[in-house]
């Protein structure tokens, strides 16, 4: 029975950009599910004031299907599709970027359905709440105006964050490329964000959604650093794994290393297939000898 596995995105993704790895791991003889999030895929909301010639006003306004959607819902969410995979044999969750507090949040409430959780520069909160964590100094290096830049509507009024993505501002255009994909080409850095949909949920969890070691901590674990990565600072994920190790010491992270940006191991996904892949191999099978 090999394993599964799911994977999640992170924020204002979709699992329209996590084919190229899952045909990586296809290749490689690997299942996977790649998973949309409530308000996310064919979920999201495209407004004809998004498309071109764009309409600025229109597009600040414009209501949005993922406002009120909340962690609690994405974990839910995500609870019965691992419940589905869990009928084929053993589960590998693989969560990146935002995804991971949904993952931590799946994997307090269902340990039973994960028989390995992977973060790829992924939000495992211990200490603080994610959001806190900005204020941090490992977070010095992320530039938040490269977000802000290209943010459209007010959050607070829409209840949703929204980002234009289809902007044509070469300031917010080179800012966006800085913190998610400085490694790649030009050609590369649009394609994939023609990936992304404007809106993101506003709920990032609270101190109960941080990592529980009653139940998240019984969990094998593996944190996949990216060595590049400007939107999550290499500080910043060794930070999570040295708090999820304080929690959890006799059950540490598998720590692993990938070169590369915050979405260069989605546009080439080669190496990060091979971890992957490397994973399944230690996780055991039901009846299998130990």
């Amino acid at each position: 029975m090999q394993p599964t596995f799911v994977l999640v995105h992170g924020a204002f993704a979709n699992s329209f950009s996590l084919a190229p790895l899952q045909a990586e791991l296809g290749l490689l003889g690997h299942r996977s599910v790649a998973v949309d999030l409530p308000g996310h895929g064919f979920g999201a909301t495209f407004s004809r004031a998004y498309q071109a010639p764009q309409d600025l006003d229109g597009l600040a306004t414009a209501p949005g299907s993922i406002k009120g959607v909340t962690l609690a819902d994405n974990a839910a969410h995500l609870i019965g599709i691992l419940e589905r995979a869990k009928r084929n044999g053993p589960v590998i969750l693989v969560a990146h970027s935002r995804g991971g507090a949904t993952a931590t949040a799946t994997a307090n409430a269902r340990p039973d359905l994960i028989d390995r959780i992977v973060y790829v520069a992924a939000w495992c909160p211990v200490a603080l709440d994610v959001g806190d964590y900005y204020a941090e100094p490992e977070m010095a290096e992320f530039d938040a105006a490269s977000l802000a830049m290209a943010m459209a509507g007010n959050p607070a009024e829409l209840g949703l964050l929204r980002v234009n993505f289809r902007t044509a501002d070469p300031g917010a255009l080179a800012a966006l490329k800085a913190a998610f994909l400085a490694d790649g080409t030009d050609e590369e850095f649009l394609t994939f964000l023609s990936t992304f949909q404007p809106d993101e949920n506003l709920d990032v969890g609270t101190s109960a959604d941080r990592a529980q070691a009653a139940t998240w901590g019984r969990i094998p674990k593996t944190f996949v650093r990216l060595a590049d990565d400007a939107s999550m600072p290499l500080a910043m994920q060794d930070r999570l794994i040295h708090e999820g190790n304080e929690l959890t010491p006799d059950n540490p992270y598998d720590v692993r290393t990938l070169e590369g940006s915050h979405l260069k191991w989605l546009v080439d996904p080669v190496p990060a297939a091979r971890v992957l892949g490397e994973l399944a191999t230690l996780t055991p099978c039901p009846g299998a000898p130990s």
